[in-house]
Parts: structure tokens; sequence; C-alpha cells
């Protein structure tokens, strides 16, 4: 897929993501041929699909295709999805959940035990998908303050906002280099999930403080986003539990894993 093909195809997705969510989305991705593309093209397909969910504040249920993929399973299933404080969930294709969601937003359906699926793409999947988030945080704070005055001068204008901002930006740009740089292996994929989540969790720790009030209410989308980045960071692991069991790693193998070479 060339420069061009890659852009036609990213407008296509932002469009169909802006007007669907849950599994009329699944359809719709299905239509363009997601699944031929996660089969010929992962490399391409993960990171921007993953990340328009992101940015859009659509959802589907792709991840489920992402993890039975690398598992060697059949496409369509329902994979037992491990998530943060030893519970066990599933990424319901048909939308619904039980009586306690972890986010009335997503599917995500409580279940009773687990299995023993590989989740190394899934966890670079999901960095793409809180990349996005964060970035989606970042663009309505930065929309504010923008617009905003206070004091008869633009909210843009004060320096602890601008750091905030700042902060946001540069672990984003951090978690999307880490991301962009993982191989295939299981460390360098927990190491991914782990810099987006935290770049995700700063996300909405910096831009709740620059939306100030309105940030909280329900007519603005930064809540949304804020939700979206937090339950995410659970699923496969989270950010504190990930750098846990990195620090694991190097204690037990007594080095540090490279993720580039210089």
């Amino acid at each position: 897929m060339d420069a061009e093909e890659r852009e036609l195809l990213e407008q296509t997705l932002r469009k169909t993501m802006s007007g669907a969510s849950g599994p009329g989305l699944d359809a719709s991705l299905s239509d363009l041929g997601w699944t031929e593309m996660l089969a010929e093209e992962p490399g391409t397909a993960v990171p921007l699909v993953f990340r328009l969910l992101g940015e859009t504040g659509s959802h589907a249920s792709v991840l489920n295709d992402v993890v039975m993929r690398e598992a060697g399973g059949p496409p369509g299933w329902t994979p037992v999805l491990p998530y943060t404080g030893g519970l066990w969930v599933e990424w319901a294709r048909d939308g619904h959940t039980d009586g306690r969601p972890l986010d009335p937003s997503l599917p995500l359906r409580r279940v009773t035990s687990g299995g023993s699926f590989p989740v190394a793409e899934g966890r670079r999947a999901l960095g793409w998908w809180l990349l996005g988030t964060g970035r989606a945080m970042l663009a309505l704070a930065r929309r504010h303050v923008l617009d905003r005055h206070q004091f008869g001068r633009p909210l843009s204008s004060f320096q602890t906002l601008r750091h905030r901002l700042a902060e946001t930006y540069v672990a984003l740009e951090g978690a999307e280099a880490v991301l962009s740089a993982a191989g295939d292996d299981a460390t360098s994929a927990l190491l991914a999930k782990a810099a987006a989540g935290r770049a995700a969790l700063t996300a909405a720790r910096h831009c709740q403080q620059a939306l100030g009030g309105i940030g909280f209410t329900a007519e603005h989308d930064l809540h949304r986003h804020v939700k979206r980045a937090l339950v995410l960071d659970g699923l496969l692991g989270s950010a504190r539990d990930l750098t846990r069991e990195a620090g694991a790693l190097l204690l037990r193998e007594g080095r540090a894993p490279r993720l580039v070479e210089l």
C-alpha cells in the first residue's frame, strides 16, 4: 500500500468511524475489507484502525480479531481477555453486556474465568488505541485554551497550561515512537502498551486541568475520552502492572531489552 492509498484509506475509515460505532461499525469495517487487511497488511491495518478508533471515540470488536489471529484461531470467535485486578472480560460482538459494565459505552462483559490466549498483538493494538484517545483529548484541550479567555487574556498565554499541554504532547510522541519501534516479541509489546497507557493517563490528567469544570460535564466530549482511556489502560494489563512486570523481567534477566538499534 503506497502513501496515496494509505491516505485515502485513512480518510474513508475516519469518515466511517465518525458515523458508526459498535456492531454497526463492525459491519462497515467488514465491508471495507478489515479481515483481509488484517491478514495481508497487519503492520498498516492495526495502527491505522486502532488509532482512528481512539481519535474518533468510536469502538468495534476488532481487538477480538487481532487476538484470535495471533492465537491461530478461527475468525469470529470471542476470546476471554485478562483485565487488571485479576478480572476476566469478553469484548461482546453483539454489543450487549451484563448489569455491571466496566464502561457503559463499551461492550466489555465480565466473565468468571479466562483462557491462555497470547496477548502481544492485542497489547500493541490497544497501545495505538490509547495513543489515538490521548491525541483526541489533547486536541480538545488545545482548542479550548485557544478559544477561551480569562482576566482579559487567552488561556493559551498562561504558562502553567502551556507546560501541561507540552508535557502531554511529549508523552504522546514518545509513546508513538515506542509503538512504531516495537518488534514482534512479547517484551516490546508489553513496553509499548505501558508507554501508551501512561501517555493516555497523562493526557487525561493534564487536559482535564486545562479544561477545568467544563471537562467534567456531560455536554463536553472530554469525559468520554477520559473514561475510555481508563478502561482501555486496564485491558490486557494496566500501565502500572506492565511496568512492574517489565521491572521483574529486568531483574530476572539482568539486562534491558533494546527496542531500537542506534
